[in-house]
């Protein structure tokens, strides 16, 4: 497989076996891009769960930053300007300021395969690999 861009709905749909896409999730394991941003955005849909499920996001996230196959690409004031700049230019669109980030880092890597459902990424150009 070639190396695709994990959104933060991947790492969700990972996490959690009742999601729909769970199994699908399972099912990617190597060549994997993600951001500092995402993983932040992922804990932060944990914050309010309850202790068991904080507790696993915390240590997933402990895992996929010592993962072989999986390479975060660190925050950095140049990522958040970036991401500011699409966030700017697509005011007429509902991107989030995370997905701004993604899609400047997706650009910038040359990655065309987001794993995702969020059609944003598709209105910008990528394939997303999960069906809504």
């Amino acid at each position: 497989m070639s190396t695709v861009f994990a959104d933060t709905f991947y790492w969700i749909a990972f996490t959690l076996p009742r999601e729909a896409a769970h199994a699908q999730a399972q099912s990617v394991s190597d060549n994997i891009v993600t951001t500092e941003e995402v993983l932040g955005e992922y804990l932060t849909f944990f914050s309010r769960a309850p202790q068991r499920l904080r507790q696993r996001a915390g240590m997933t996230v402990k895992t996929i930053l010592s993962d072989r196959n999986v390479r975060v690409i660190r925050q950095s004031h140049d990522s958040f300007m970036l991401g500011l700049d699409l966030y700017l230019a697509r005011a007429d669109k509902g991107y989030s300021f995370i997905d701004c980030i993604s899609m400047q880092t997706m650009a910038r890597e040359r990655l065309k395969d987001v794993l995702t459902n969020d059609r944003h990424f598709e209105q910008e150009g990528f394939r997303t690999l999960f069906g809504t």
